[in-house]
């Protein structure tokens, strides 16, 4: 394979998501001229949102957010979770705004997990069954469907099955019979409304199979649907390929704090594998990215956590909505970024976004160790502790213990946040962050488009790929 010329970026959020994946990955693309955006995990769920210098604005779920670019192709990996109704709507959306070839521009794994609709009513009809212990599902269908993956195999709905109809009819309805059975024992305590009645009427509704066929369908015959070859094909051309993640790395399937996690890995170990297994030999560049405050959308630990904050900083792009429920605020945890970073195995660089929105914090403090009243013996194997002070969150031995995994989480339920005080400074901050995380701060970010990004690198030709300007970011490095 040339590899002379190949660059591979790989982009993860270290948080809990909503850093700004989409936005920095539409001024990687921009900046490095690169061909393709390959999406290595999660689905639907994704709320990537990019705005274009010309004020467009489009909030990328399945389709790669390089897409505003003429000729960026997406790559869906077999890693991602196929939405198909939800992937026609967003084509609908960019065709609107001038983008008319983003079926022409896009490619999908076989072997690609396809979500039905009777897997997101079985998620949605579980979260709403939760009542106040809900987990902040996004409602999409996610885990039900990596759930029946584990549970049926071959009787799952693939990509590669959508060109296929009497296949796929069988599938749909052993779908729809598998999860009422599911779901049938647990109705009695499902609260009456119009949201889970909506949910149970497509399990009794006898044209929904069909009509869900005849959609998949009309997909499938716009899309190109491919062998893990296509990958391959496109890595081996010359130039920068991004790998673009979704959520973060704190709602990882095993690293994540369960049951407040998803059930896809979100850390860079899919992007490697997609990787080695095409035998890429060209540089690759971990990028791990943080607001610089910390949010969260949904329920789950976020020892952080400040109401003030959340009432200062509320997010156009990132409201209170019917499933995750509250956008969350707090001042930069590095406790949990330091953990992220353990648990990813490192990156070459940050990428630090939001900056504009420093000035409207009243203090520039950083969450640097956490109180507890929780007894040393109970959390010496979860943590490290320092005169009586929480100052790191250890790594587990086994992330797949998953009653270890819900006693860390709810330790991090009941901590408090310990903060150290800094000065209103934008260059002594950004170096505060990269010595906690010892990583260098190679990117920032001060607004949603590509021309309020900064870059720098260290060595070789990163320098002249990650050349960026911005007026907001004057004194910053980079």
């Amino acid at each position: 394979m040339k590899t002379q010329t190949s660059l591979a970026i790989l982009v993860a959020d270290l948080g809990y998501g909503d850093a700004g994946k989409g936005s920095l990955v539409d001024a990687l693309v921009r900046r490095t001229r690169a061909h393709t955006v390959v999406r290595y995990n999660g689905g639907a769920q994704a709320a990537h949102n990019v705005v274009t210098p010309d004020g467009r604005h489009h909030t990328f779920a399945q389709f790669g957010s390089g897409t505003f670019v003429p000729g960026a192709h997406t790559h869906l990996s077999r890693y991602m979770l196929i939405h198909p109704t939800a992937l026609l709507a967003e084509e609908r959306h960019l065709a609107g705004l001038g983008v008319r070839d983003g079926f022409n521009r896009l490619s999908i794994d076989r072997e690609a997990l396809v979500i039905t609709p009777f897997q997101q009513a079985a998620n949605r009809l579980k979260e709403i069954l939760r009542g106040a212990a809900r987990h902040g599902s996004c409602g999409m269908g996610i885990g039900e469907t990596m759930s029946d993956w584990l549970a049926y195999r071959a009787d799952v709905l693939l990509a590669g099955d959508l060109s296929e109809r009497p296949l796929l009819v069988r599938k749909l309805r052993f779908l729809r019979d598998a999860k009422w059975a599911q779901l049938e024992p647990l109705l009695a305590g499902l609260p009456a409304g119009p949201q889970a009645a909506a949910e149970l009427r497509l399990f009794s509704d006898p044209g929904v199979v069909d009509a869900t066929a005849d959609l998949y369908q009309h997909l499938a015959r716009q899309v190109r649907l491919v062998d893990r070859g296509e990958l391959e094909r496109r890595l081996s051309r010359p130039g920068t390929v991004i790998f673009e993640g979704a959520q973060g790395v704190l709602l990882d399937e095993w690293w994540g704090f369960y049951p407040y996690n998803s059930w896809s890995s979100l850390t860079f170990a899919n992007a490697e594998t997609l990787l080695d297994e095409s035998g890429y030999g060209g540089e690759r560049c971990r990028l791990g990215m943080t607001r610089a405050y910390a949010t969260r959308h949904g329920a789950g630990p976020f020892a952080s956590e400040d109401p003030a904050l959340t009432a200062l900083l509320p997010d156009a792009h990132n409201t209170d909505n019917r499933w995750q429920r509250q956008f969350r605020v707090g001042y930069l945890d590095l406790l949990s970024l330091r953990y992220a970073l353990q648990v990813c195995g490192g990156v070459d660089g940050l990428a630090v976004t939001h900056l504009d929105r420093l000035e409207t914090l009243p203090e520039w403090q950083l969450c640097t160790a956490y109180q507890t009243g929780a007894p040393a013996a109970d959390l010496a194997g979860h943590f490290v502790l320092q005169e009586g002070l929480v100052t790191a969150i250890r790594k587990p031995a086994d992330p797949t213990d998953l009653a270890q995994q819900q006693r860390l989480t709810s330790h991090l339920m009941a901590m408090r946040p310990v903060y150290t005080p800094g000065e209103r400074r934008l260059e002594d901050y950004l170096e505060r962050i990269s010595r906690a995380l010892a990583a260098p701060v190679v990117i920032t970010s001060a607004g949603m488009t590509a021309h309020e990004k900064a870059g720098r690198w260290f060595g070789k030709r990163w320098q002249s790929n990650l050349s960026f300007t911005s007026s907001k970011l004057a004194g910053c490095p980079g």
